[in-house]
């Protein structure tokens, strides 16, 4: 098995170059800041609704084991952690890792952080309660490898939260000449919208990767307040979605 198969180099390179900025909040990952709220939000209830876990106990998620895939500097991974996962942070490019480290022990935090790749991680035979697959879908060179992997990943019974990108105009629009050529929060050719993926596009790719998606929602920005929402109706940009691992 090759187990780099879906990893596309030329986008790891995108954000090996960017390491250093990833815990800056006015730096080249502000949108991410932004939209933390919004995603932890989603998240916490997916997790807390599967396994009927308590969200206001002091660490309600303690005794799951949970993957953040694409970890970046652990803006996902930390609060995790916090809510008592235990928690590997995972990413490609390798200069993200010693970054997440460095936060986390300064934040008094233990997070298992590697510089690897979801096929490793299968092929090694690790499995989680959950995997965090935030913006990557987007990255990957094959969607559907990639996401099998990630199914592989789960113990039965476990679930996965995937975001990504809608394709049409408005996604263009937004995503990258608003975000990129416009406010500049990211370098040009962060994205490329011929990778962003429907939402039935993704629903597909899920089932056939042998997961049953049970819940997507929209992640909306108000240009006014400067605020992430989520949304039952608008999925035309940032989108989020619940996929849970059959028990048999």
């Amino acid at each position: 098995m090759n187990t780099t198969a879906t990893v596309d180099p030329a986008e790891v390179a995108k954000f090996e170059a960017m390491a250093a900025e990833w815990w800056n909040p006015e730096g080249k990952f502000k949108p991410l800041h932004m939209l933390n709220p919004c995603r932890l939000d989603y998240i916490t209830r997916q997790i807390a609704a599967e396994f009927a876990r308590n969200p206001t106990e002091i660490r309600p998620f303690s005794g799951l084991r949970l993957l953040d895939i694409g970890c970046g500097g652990g803006l996902l991974s930390e609060p995790m952690a916090r809510l008592g996962a235990e928690v590997v942070g995972a990413d490609a490019a390798e200069r993200n890792i010693p970054v997440a480290r460095l936060h986390a022990e300064q934040s008094g935090l233990t997070i298992d952080y590697r510089h690897t790749t979801a096929e490793t991680l299968a092929a090694a035979g690790e499995r989680f309660d959950v995997v965090l697959n935030m913006e990557v879908v987007e990255h990957v060179a094959d969607p559907l490898a990639y996401l099998t992997a990630c199914q592989e990943l789960l113990k039965p019974g476990g679930l996965m939260v995937c975001s990504t990108l809608n394709r049409n105009p408005k996604s263009f629009v937004m995503a990258i000449v608003g975000a990129e050529w416009v406010m500049r929060w990211l370098p040009k050719g962060t994205h490329d919208w011929q990778k962003f993926i429907t939402p039935d596009e993704l629903y597909a790719l899920l089932r056939k990767a042998g997961l049953d998606p049970v819940d997507r929602k929209g992640m909306v920005f108000n240009p006014l307040g400067w605020s992430w929402s989520l949304s039952d109706r608008d999925l035309s940009c940032n989108y989020v979605t619940t996929s849970v691992k059959p028990q048999s």
